[in-house]
């Protein structure tokens, strides 16, 4: 058996932010039976994770589609967890290895803080799939690890409702819908990922990596606070730095139970 935990990334309260599930294992099982434990989850990420020492653990990500490169709010559940129940004795960062290269997570107050890489953004032309897929025309369009498009200020983003059969069709990994707003929060976005098994993925935090750069730099602003208006909703905050991009946010555990199988 082994320890299985659900936690709600990029919130204060269960059932908002992004639910992932965490599973802590003595060694990685099989690639089959990590994807098929993330498809039995139907959450849009389940990590697993290896401890090497009190600072240091090895970390995937699965869809239920597939292995990812990097997830955001699946690694803030992590941190979240080893913060909570292994305790860290010396300092208040640990390190992930991962596919995305070595990942820290650092805790300030209640607040996670991870530093990624940066995703490169190449201007692309809005074509008429964009317009179809997303039922209006963006702006602009940038093309990363995922697409992202640029919608005009005022655009009701949480009021989209996309065709995923289209956006399946559309350039990038996932696809993300992103505007200026004049309230609290610099920018608004929502994050849809048909090819990865998940039609919407709650609060995305690789996608912040593609998102945050695009405005720090449109705003001329390091520092942003996002929102995400998926109906879960989420709040992320942002600092470009260049080739990093650092995401906090909080998380709070919802679930803790085994998985009976020899993994």
């Amino acid at each position: 058996m082994v320890k299985s935990y659900v936690v709600d990334a990029f919130a204060s309260e269960i059932f908002k932010g992004n639910p992932a599930a965490v599973l802590f294992v003595d060694h990685f099982p099989s690639d089959q039976m990590m994807q098929n434990i993330a498809m039995e989850n139907k959450l849009s990420e389940t990590a697993f994770v290896v401890k090497k020492d009190d600072k240091h653990y090895d970390l995937r990500w699965f869809s239920p589609a597939g292995e990812i490169d990097l997830c955001g709010h699946a690694t803030l559940a992590t941190g979240f967890l080893v913060f909570q129940k292994a305790a860290p004795k010396d300092g208040q960062s640990v390190v992930f290895n991962t596919m995305s290269g070595d990942l820290k997570v650092t805790k300030r107050d209640n607040l996670y803080e991870m530093d990624f890489p940066t995703y490169d953004l190449k201007a692309v032309p809005v074509t008429e799939a964009m317009t179809e897929a997303y039922g209006t025309r963006p702006d602009a369009a940038y093309l990363g690890r995922d697409l992202v498009c640029v919608f005009p200020k005022g655009t009701a983003i949480a009021g989209m409702d996309p065709d995923m059969e289209k956006l399946k069709k559309l350039a990038g990994m996932a696809q993300h819908a992103t505007a200026i707003v004049d309230d609290e929060y610099d920018c608004v976005s929502r994050s849809f990922a048909p090819k990865l098994g998940i039609n919407e993925d709650p609060v995305c935090g690789s996608g912040h990596c593609h998102i945050a750069p695009y405005w720090s730099e449109r705003l001329g602003k390091h520092q942003l606070v996002a929102y995400q208006a998926s109906p879960r909703s989420g709040v992320l905050h942002c600092d470009y730095e260049g080739k990093r991009t650092k995401l906090s946010g909080e998380a709070v555990l919802y679930s803790e139970n085994e998985v009976h199988l020899a993994i």
